[in-house]
């Protein structure tokens, strides 16, 4: 570790191959792996557990308390999963008493200036571009992609492999592998580009399409859209996954495209 100009507190637990750049302070009850780069002027807090070969970049804030007015004071965390890049500016909030830890899965890119609040799970591969603001609770899947400027309300979950448009303010739950944008949000197509470059095959790309077709297009009624996708399309691991994540989004998705002519 090189830390000449930094502050670790004697009680955190840090593999002895980080590097501990100068100006920053590392709080007790703090966990932190193997081959992780922390840079200079960066805070980690009480609570932070942060994986092997993460990159943390200067004026980022780990494990801050919530900003959440309902906070005691109770113990928390928040964990950061292993390879993932953390970049300027960023802030990651602890979890409260409602689940106890916010949590950032593997292979994760957090861009500059971005904000992680309570409770939030962002889970591995995705990537939060620069000025993202998560509020408490919101739960993004594996590969999804948040653009620039974007706003999550609180409670919302975004899919696996979804993608938002940057300066996008998203209320509605967003269904896996979709693309969404505009105000106020709606779907505007399948992320084919995106799940092309993951290793899905056009058959299963149409096969989504299909699926999105109905729900967003062909029937406007989300019960009877499901029904219909349940008894006349063919079951498959992704017409499963989105209809239970249409049937657990309690404040329910995001409308299907308006023309606007």
């Amino acid at each position: 570790m090189n830390q000449p100009l930094s502050y670790i507190h004697p009680d955190a637990k840090i593999a002895k191959n980080v590097v501990v750049e100068p100006y920053t302070t590392i709080s007790g009850n703090v966990e932190i792996g193997e081959g992780t780069w922390i840079g200079p002027n960066v805070t980690i807090m009480e609570g932070a557990r942060i994986g092997k070969n993460c990159k943390i970049f200067p004026g980022s804030v780990i494990a801050a308390e919530p900003q959440d007015l309902k906070f005691e004071g109770e113990e928390s965390i928040a964990i950061i999963g292993d390879n993932t890049t953390i970049r300027e500016n960023v802030t990651v909030n602890r979890g409260t008493k409602a689940s106890g830890k916010t949590e950032v899965g593997n292979y994760c890119l957090l861009m500059a200036n971005a904000h992680i609040a309570h409770d939030c799970i962002v889970k591995d591969h995705a990537i939060i571009v620069n000025n993202v603001a998560l509020a408490g609770h919101v739960e993004i899947g594996e590969w999804a992609i948040l653009g620039g400027l974007s706003a999550v309300h609180q409670f919302v979950k975004i899919g696996r492999h979804a993608m938002i448009s940057g300066g996008t303010l998203v209320r509605k739950n967003v269904p896996p592998f979709v693309k969404a944008a505009k105000e106020p949000i709606q779907y505007v197509g399948v992320n084919s580009i995106g799940l092309r470059r993951r290793g899905f095959e056009s058959p299963k790309i149409n096969e989504i399409q299909d699926i999105y077709r109905v729900i967003f297009q062909k029937i406007n009624n989300i019960t009877k859209a499901i029904e219909f996708i349940e008894t006349d399309l063919p079951a498959s691991r992704e017409r499963d996954e989105i209809l239970e994540f249409i049937k657990n989004s309690p404040r329910g998705i995001i409308k299907g495209y308006r023309n606007e002519n």
